[in-house]
């Protein structure tokens, strides 16, 4: 069912305004800078927009202000964890696996205390259904286990049922009210 539910709810993205992406967006960044005020992180993994994904730009240069350390995905290898190296906002970046953008090297990894995790879609129990990769299962599997965030619109929330490997989020935020 997920394999059928991916292509559906990538659609509903897709068909997103320009205009309500860019509202969504805006929302959803200030749930992001709401939830760091509650969850004063001092590290925290990032992601770089691809495939209209919600962008988040505006908050990550609002929490590079505030001193949070963020730090960008890295594939090193198929069926492994992802790593995180070290960025800020205007850093330079090179396309990476998948061609999304990476820091240059060398990079510094780090393990960040939370995690900002793009969704395809979601459900009620807090599962995520991602691109399929299981790069992010295989990281949140690791211990400890850092704070896991969804991000989301709101359109993308759908019932399905999650495989055993599936790591629940602790929060998803949505451009809906929190």
């Amino acid at each position: 069912m997920k394999q059928d539910l991916r292509p559906q709810l990538l659609a509903l993205r897709r068909n997103l305004t320009a205009d309500q992406r860019m509202q969504f967006d805006q929302l959803l960044c200030e749930h992001v800078l709401a939830w760091h005020a509650t969850h004063p992180v001092a590290s925290l993994g990032v992601y770089w927009p691809i495939r209209g994904e919600p962008d988040l730009q505006a908050a990550y240069e609002e929490l590079a202000k505030r001193g949070v350390q963020l730090a960008l995905p890295v594939v090193v290898a198929a069926d492994t964890p992802l790593q995180f190296a070290t960025w800020k906002p205007g850093d330079a970046t090179i396309p990476g696996a998948m061609k999304v953008p990476i820091p240059v090297e060398p990079r510094t990894l780090i393990e960040p205390q939370a995690l900002l995790i793009p969704c395809v879609g979601f459900n009620s129990k807090r599962a995520r259904l991602g691109y399929g990769g299981g790069f992010y299962d295989r990281t949140l599997a690791r211990i400890p286990r850092p704070l896991a965030v969804g991000i989301a619109y709101q359109c993308t929330q759908a019932e399905f049922t999650a495989d055993e490997h599936d790591v629940r989020l602790d929060a998803i935020l949505t451009e809906a009210p929190m």
